[in-house]
């Protein structure tokens, strides 16, 4: 059985790359997660601009061979593989802006088999609003692996994400029209049955160019998370991710911190291999509830 493995902050002490204090240059290094020492590149972040939200793209397949993830698709320009965007901080949306004015990725922090990124969401003066911090990491399976999120956003200023239909976590797959995809949740609702439902995981398999079967990327909420299970966002070109604030607004206020986990189980088949999938959301509960 796959163990997961508690990132602390003292990864830095095992940092491999990291932006310097004091950086004054445009770019920080590019983070990366390997399928092994020696084997491919399985995650990697997206744009190392200083300026951009941090996000994974490409991610891909269990072998290495194929991109899972689509970056600004014609059909949802702001969407970036995969990455964390709530839609409404104190009225400012950080879904649909990932650019300058917004975000200001501070550092990357990188370890054997994990990233972290560190950004500021900025106000509409530039002011920093709210501290993000997002620790990966990943574990590898025979034929699959897991890829575990530990979001914590520290308030700044008093902040409030507020009531949306979407945002947060958001995973971008390369749908086109014709395509062949398909969801599957964890009560049995399929594709669009699933929008704006309340389900433990969500399962998303789509057919990929060059791979033999369908690739299924797998979204696990955390049983500690607010609201559990959380309500889901499933786009009409399945686009998915849990939706943050669905519910209502969520407040932080200044000095405190809030944090949500989330796992990505990565696999190829035809099939729903949904006793791989609870057996992976069993242990994310009994391993790391309480951490």
């Amino acid at each position: 059985m796959i163990r997961p493995t508690i990132l602390f902050l003292s990864l830095a002490c095992i940092c491999a790359a990291e932006s310097p204090p004091g950086n004054q240059s445009d770019k920080v290094p590019l983070a990366r997660i390997q399928a092994a020492p020696d084997g491919p590149v399985i995650a990697q972040q997206g744009d190392s601009k200083v300026y951009t939200r941090p996000y994974i793209h490409p991610l891909r397949s269990p072998d290495g061979k194929h991109a899972l993830t689509q970056f600004s698709p014609g059909h949802h320009r702001h969407q970036t593989g995969l990455y964390w965007g709530p839609t409404r901080i104190n009225g400012r949306d950080f879904f649909h802006n990932y650019r300058k004015d917004y975000w200001k990725h501070l550092e990357n922090r990188q370890g054997k088999d994990s990233m972290e990124f560190h950004s500021e969401l900025l106000d509409g003066k530039g002011a920093p609003m709210l501290r993000d911090r997002q620790a990966w990491h990943c574990q590898t399976g025979k034929d699959h692996y897991i890829l575990d999120l530990q979001w914590t956003g520290t308030a700044l200023q008093d902040v409030t994400i507020g009531k949306y239909s979407y945002g947060g976590l958001f995973l971008r797959m390369p749908w086109k029209r014709g395509i062949k995809a398909a969801c599957l949740n964890s009560e049995g609702q399929k594709n669009q049955q699933g929008e704006g439902k309340a389900a433990k995981w969500v399962d998303l398999a789509m057919q990929i160019e060059g791979m033999t079967e369908m690739a299924h990327i797998v979204m696990i909420d955390h049983p500690e998370n607010p609201g559990y299970p959380t309500l889901w966002r499933i786009d009409g070109q399945f686009g998915v991710g849990p939706a943050l604030a669905r519910r209502g607004n969520i407040r932080i206020p200044k000095g405190e911190s809030l944090t949500y986990r989330y796992r990505l189980v990565v696999y190829e088949g035809n099939d729903f291999k949904t006793p791989l999938v609870e057996q992976a959301m069993k242990d994310f509960g009994k391993d790391q509830a309480g951490d």
